[in-house]
Parts: structure tokens; sequence; C-alpha cells
């Protein structure tokens, strides 16, 4: 069977009127003339490029806190919104003695309290890896800074990963991966602590199944697991998306995949040291109302203790789920598995009972994948720059003699902000999942260009009345991509972006 020819790579400046907007920086939009260049500079390497300097932006803008080792004073590392996890990490959690995580018991007064490192095993295999390579014995620069210098190269690494799968998830949209490298919120909180490492292995997942590879997929998505939580929420679009398209093997692979790697890296800590091993659920579970959250807003507010927060925030997270789980099973097409899975780790940062502002690079690279849209990109992305200036402000405010920052009140307009942002986005999303014609990734006819298996797929199973006919594969309808046999008159603010 002949093959349908490749389609041209999709111009964000033909199809989106602020990148079009933006690109008079650089000479105007590109014209269906324009030559592509030099074969060398492809999306992917170009867009590997603009990672690094974005990222090294962020590293210089942590040049105060660098230069002092962030150990002058609690306060100038917050009213310079240059503060780390990392250098403080690396005495606090021993490893600048040399203690191995899990294993060897943290000095109360080293560690302020925490017996064990409180960090997923993968994580704390990249943090000590990352203690090996930094030379000891130093004072100018300290190890502590060097520690922050060598996980900030790996951390770079992991950001170029992730710029270059979601390039890569969607063929004929690599320039979507622009979005992800350019996002400020992203250059801001990449060395925070070390979230990128999850985040590089869950978009190599997604860009596995994308191309039908389910159980390399699953691996790495129980890797990801393995360094942060949030990555095992993604099983969950995969089996209503798998269900509604009858891929019940893909699924069962996948998952498959994601156990044998999870317990891979888990079970020898867990049986060699068990207790620090569970140092980090124990801590999930036991940790207080913190920054961030929403339960904060009204722990203040209320003067409330909240002390069953683990149930509130469970439970809204299980509806949410089953809430989602009915827009997969009921919507007029079957959602693409970047917008299910950009739903349900928003509904997780929404209700979960502390925000750190580098959980933000949780979302960034789902958000790009689920609405490659820069309006509404930016318009998240300003919300989240001002909760990052928000929150250590506050925190300067609460460390500082004479209480220079942002006071209470105004740290919860920064929450709320927040929350109303990450909202506002999956808002979006949600709309183009019930209005399929709203959503840019399918106006040429693709279905799920990140779907693997899914793409394509007809429906075995739906909660619509009607059954529903086979998903449009991409050579059909090729300005909309919706089922049924003629095209709709698109809506109003459609039209005029394009």
């Amino acid at each position: 069977m002949a093959h349908p020819p490749p389609r041209a790579a999709v111009r964000p400046t033909a199809q989106d009127e602020v990148a079009a907007a933006g690109s008079e920086l650089i000479g105007g939009p590109a014209g269906r003339r324009a030559a592509s260049g030099h074969p060398w500079w492809s999306p992917a390497r170009v867009i590997a490029l603009v990672m690094i300097g974005m990222f090294a932006l962020g590293m210089a803008q942590k040049v105060s806190c660098y230069e002092s080792g962030w150990f002058r004073g609690p306060a100038a590392q917050y009213t310079h919104a240059c503060y780390s996890d990392i250098p403080h990490l690396y005495e606090g959690r021993g490893f600048a003695d040399g203690l191995v995580p899990y294993f060897d018991r943290i000095p109360a007064e080293v560690s302020g309290g925490m017996e064990y490192l409180e960090y997923p095993v993968l994580t704390g295999l990249f943090m000590e890896v990352a203690a090996w390579l930094t030379p000891g014995g130093t004072t100018d620069p300290s190890p502590a800074q060097i520690y922050w210098l060598v996980n900030a190269a790996l951390l770079m690494i992991c950001a170029v990963i992730i710029a270059v799968c979601v390039t890569r998830i969607h063929r004929h949209r690599p320039w979507d991966g622009l979005l992800v490298a350019l996002a400020p919120a992203l250059a801001l909180t990449a060395t925070i602590n070390w979230d990128l490492l999850a985040g590089a292995l869950t978009c190599a997942a997604l860009l596995f199944w994308s191309r039908g590879r389910s159980f390399g997929a699953g691996i790495l998505l129980g890797l990801a697991t393995a360094a942060k939580l949030y990555p095992v929420l993604l099983l969950g679009p995969l089996l209503v998306l798998c269900w509604r398209a009858g891929r019940w093997r893909a699924f069962l692979t996948a998952t498959a995949g994601a156990v044998i790697a999870w317990l891979a890296v888990n079970l020898p800590v867990l049986i060699a040291a068990r207790e620090g091993w569970a140092k980090f659920y124990t801590f999930s579970e036991e940790r207080p109302v913190d920054f961030g959250s929403l339960w904060l807003i009204i722990a203040q507010r209320t003067d409330a203790q909240l002390e069953s927060v683990n149930t509130y925030a469970t439970g809204l997270v299980v509806l949410g789920c089953a809430g989602i789980a009915l827009l997969g099973f009921a919507a007029p097409r079957r959602p693409r598995l970047a917008q299910l899975a950009f739903l349900v780790v928003a509904l997780f940062i929404l209700t979960n009972k502390v925000y750190s502002p580098q959980y933000v690079l949780w979302l960034i690279p789902l958000a790009v994948l689920a609405r490659p849209r820069w309006r509404d990109f930016l318009v998240w992305q300003c919300c989240e720059v001002l909760y990052f200036l928000g929150i250590w402000m506050y925190l300067a405010f609460l460390n500082s003699e004479n209480q220079q920052g942002l006071p209470t009140g105004g740290y919860q307009l920064a929450i709320i902000l927040h929350l109303l942002g990450t909202f506002y986005l999956c808002c979006v999303v949600i709309r183009d999942v019930l209005r399929p014609e709203y959503d840019p990734v399918r106006r040429d006819g693709s279905d799920d260009p990140g779907g693997g298996v899914l793409d394509g797929a007809p429906d075995v199973f739906t909660l619509r009345r009607r059954a529903q006919t086979p998903q449009p594969t991409a050579t059909a309808f090729v300005d909309w991509g919706l089922p049924g046999g003629t095209l709709p008159t698109p809506p109003d603010d459609v039209s005029r972006e394009t």
C-alpha cells in the first residue's frame, strides 16, 4: 500500500498571530517561498541551541547567590530571587560528608531533623552522582558552589532532552518545541531542584509512545516515576484512551514496562534500606499545608488546622480524575493523549497541599503538546513568573528583620494568580476536547500525532449516544480534520487566527 507523502512542517507564523507578530524581531513571518536554509539547521538543533541559551540566562539570574555561596544570610537569596535547594542540600543531606543516601542516617545537627533523604530513589542517585563529580577540599569556589554547577550542567542536558522530545513527538509540528525552549518559567526554575530529570524521562516516554513503542514508553515512565511521583498519573489517560480505542495490548505492555522499571530501581533500596527508602513517602504524607497551595490560603484566612488535608486533596484528585475520564469517553472525538495528560497533572498541582515554584516544569512540555498556542501559553507563563517572584518576596518578608518584601495578602494574591493561570489553560484544553475545531494540532487533518497506536484508530467504546465513525487519518479533511463528510464553518475567533 502506498504511503501518503510526508507533510511539510507547520510554521507557527502562518497559524499563530502572536508568533507572527513576534517574528518581526527576526525579519517577519516566513513566506511560502522561504528557503529552508542549511540542512544542518534542523528544528531540533535550533531548538536545542535556544534551550541552552535560555538555560544559561537562567543560570546567570542566579549569579548573585552563586557569588555568595547561597549562605550570606537567609534574606539575600530571596530578595534576589535566586534561591536553590541544590547547594543547601549538598551539606544538609550529607553529600558533603560522603554519606550514602537512604543507607546512612543524617545527623540532626546537619539536616535539621530530616533523618534520611526525602527524595525518590532515582533522584537520589542523580544527586549522588553529582556529589561524586564534585571535588572536595576547595574553598574558592566552595564545594557547594561546584555542586550547583555540576547539577546545572546535568540538568541542562535534561532540559535539552525535553525540548528535543517535544520537537519530535508531533512530526509535522517541530517548531512547537520553541515554546518549551523560550518558556521564561523554565529558565527561572530549572536549577531550583531536580525536577527536570523526571520531566526528561516523561517526555522521552511520550516520544516512544508516539512511535508505537509501548514497552519502551512504559520503561521510561516507570523510571520517571522513580524520580518523581507525578509521571505515574499518565497511566490514567493511557487507560481511558486505550479503552476507548480498544488498544488494550498497548496499554498493558506500557503498564508492565512501567512496573518492571520502577521495581528494578526501587526494590534493591527497599530491601537493603527500608526506612531510608520510605522517607519520601512518609514525608509526603506527613507534610503539612505548605507554600503555594489553595489550602494555605484557606488555613491563613480561616485559622483552620486542616488536619485531614490529605483526605480532602485525595478526594478532589479522585473526583477530578473521574471527570477527566468521563470527558475522555464522552468527547465528540477521542481526545489527544497530551490533552488528558496535561489535565490530570494540572489537577494534581491545583489540588496539592504544596506548590513549589519548580513544579511548573512538570506542566510546561505537556502544556505545549496539549495547546501549542503562543497567546495562551504566554498568559499562563506570566502568571507563573509572577508567582515565582511572589514566593521569594514573601519569604524575604518572613526572614528579614525589618519585614521588607511581600506581605501575606500580597502572597495570597500571587497564589491566586498561579491557580487562575493554570485553571485558564485547563479550560482552554477542555474546550479543544469538546470542540475539536479549536484544536490547533487537528487543523490540518491530524488525529493524534503523539498518540502512537491511538492515532487514527476507530472508537470501540464511548459514552456518546450514537456510534462514532472511525477517526480521520492524517490525509483526510486537510483543513479541519473533523469526523463526517463536510467541513464546518470555522468559528470567528479561529478564522481570524488563521
